[in-house]
């Protein structure tokens, strides 16, 4: 039997919401002497109770609206973020594309930032030497790799992002809502990277509203809305399932992060 590559206990995570109170000028004047004017808190709960376990070389398409609390979980699977509530357990090492640009200096170049991003991941030069051409090939960015990547594009940083993480071997990776960037054919190149990626064992999380893609690339999929997971298991019955949430009347869509 496959070891427990993510175990997820009894995890919820609530951020503070601070709201002007001020409706006026003269209120907003007071607020820098009284605090009571400027602003109220609300707690909100972006995730409840969220209990998932994915194993070796499962690959798990992550689905639901915008605000359904998606990126949260990813963020908190990632270490960025920490749970109000519950424990995460990981085996092995983890890369993360959740972000495009996040861990890029925008000043220097992509070769550059190739280098830098490997060293925050641990690895020596001499590695990223190795796998410096393979990331280059990968990227499609021979013409640019010494241009500062202030100047790419999204397409762009999405291509050096995405041939970044799948260099760095780790034992489970984590992938937002990026494929929607970039050109079709090099996002087909990328879903065909990580059934490769599947197919040597590695654990995949994949956020994606592309249920087409979800179907295509993972064994498992997981519902989220409204901060809960509502259904869970064989991808094609989990979209199923989406599709009948979001085309019925009576449900409103959840707001949130």
């Amino acid at each position: 039997m496959a070891a427990v590559a993510i175990d997820v206990r009894g995890v919820s995570k609530s951020f503070v919401l601070r709201h002007n109170r001020a409706d006026s000028l003269k209120l907003r004047v007071l607020g820098f002497a009284n605090r009571r004017y400027r602003e109220h808190r609300q707690l909100f709960m972006a995730l409840k109770d969220i209990n998932l376990r994915l194993y070796d070389g499962d690959t798990m398409g992550l689905i639901g609206p915008n605000g359904s609390g998606k990126s949260t979980l990813l963020r908190l699977i990632a270490g960025i973020l920490f749970p109000s509530r519950g424990e995460i357990r990981l085996k092995g090492s983890v890369a993360s594309l959740l972000e495009l640009g996040v861990g890029f200096h925008p000043e220097l170049t992509g070769r550059e930032n190739v280098y830098l991003n490997m060293s925050l991941y641990g690895l020596s030069r001499r590695e990223t030497d190795r796998l410096f051409e393979p990331i280059w090939d990968f990227s499609e960015l021979r013409d640019f790799m010494d241009v500062p990547v202030k100047n790419y594009s999204s397409g762009m940083y999405f291509r050096l992002a995405f041939a970044v993480a799948v260099h760095l071997d780790a034992d489970i990776i984590l992938i937002d809502e990026v494929l929607a960037v970039g050109d079709e054919r090099f996002q087909l190149k990328c879903l065909e990277r990580m059934q490769a990626l599947n197919a040597a064992g590695k654990t995949i999380i994949f956020v994606s509203h592309n249920l087409d893609a979800v179907s295509m690339l993972c064994n498992r999929a997981c519902l989220l809305w409204g901060g809960q997971i509502t259904a869970e298991g064989n991808p094609v019955e989990v979209a199923a399932r989406y599709r009948e949430r979001l085309n019925a009347p009576q449900e409103l869509m959840p707001a949130g992060t």
